[in-house]
């Protein structure tokens, strides 16, 4: 493995004025395009500036390598799937366990929507997973919607110790994601047989 792909470097700072966000968002959305054609491995800064019709300068203003503009669809990816998981959160928990129980086919669906909604999205996941120096981007980010969903089940399990709620959560959470991409990946089990199995396993594991 060479240097760039065993340490990658992290995205610069994103643009603040609206013409360099502009830059960057159209960047991106090209990049995860580029990425749903040729995967991680083949994907280069090149092939993602002709498809932008920008100069390699114009990409390296905003990002240093390739690594970086993955680590920048992956923040994206995980901030746009933790909306809707918080979203969901906000909705159904003052209803107590019943409804965040009943309500848990309508979260893979939407978690799943907004997975779809995201140029590349499977290629993104992979390489949270493949990329070592990724790999915090999706565990921090499962453990905020971790603490998210522990804070609203904390009071509805009042006799169980915190740490073991957060374990349980946790495995919970993970499992839900893998969900998801099954989702993306398996033609072998009908859509939705597979939303209803996964409630169906998600229900029983964190309902308090």
């Amino acid at each position: 493995m060479t240097r760039a792909a065993a340490d990658p470097a992290p995205a610069k700072r994103e643009p603040r004025q609206e013409r360099g966000r502009e830059t960057y968002e159209r960047l991106l959305q090209v990049a995860g395009e580029l990425l749903a054609e040729v995967g991680v491995e083949r994907i280069s800064t090149n092939q993602i500036c002709a498809r932008a019709g920008m100069t390699p300068p114009a990409l390296y203003r905003y990002f240093k390598d390739k690594y970086a503009v993955l680590e920048a669809l992956g923040r994206r990816l995980m901030e746009r799937q933790n909306a809707v998981l918080f979203d969901w959160v906000e909705t159904h928990a003052p209803g107590g366990p019943d409804a965040l129980a009943a309500a848990t086919e309508d979260l893979l669906r939407r978690t799943a929507e907004a997975t779809a909604a995201e140029p590349g999205a499977i290629w993104i996941l992979r390489a949270l997973r493949a990329v070592p120096q990724l790999a915090p981007i999706r565990i921090e980010s499962h453990r905020a919607v971790t603490d998210r969903f522990v804070e609203a089940y904390g009071p509805l399990a009042p006799d169980l110790p915190r740490e073991v709620l957060w374990r349980r959560v946790r495995i919970a959470v993970e499992f839900g994601f893998a969900a998801d991409e099954m989702l993306t990946e398996e033609d072998l089990i009908p859509r939705e047989a597979l939303i209803a199995e996964a409630a169906a396993i998600l229900r029983h594991a964190i309902r308090p």
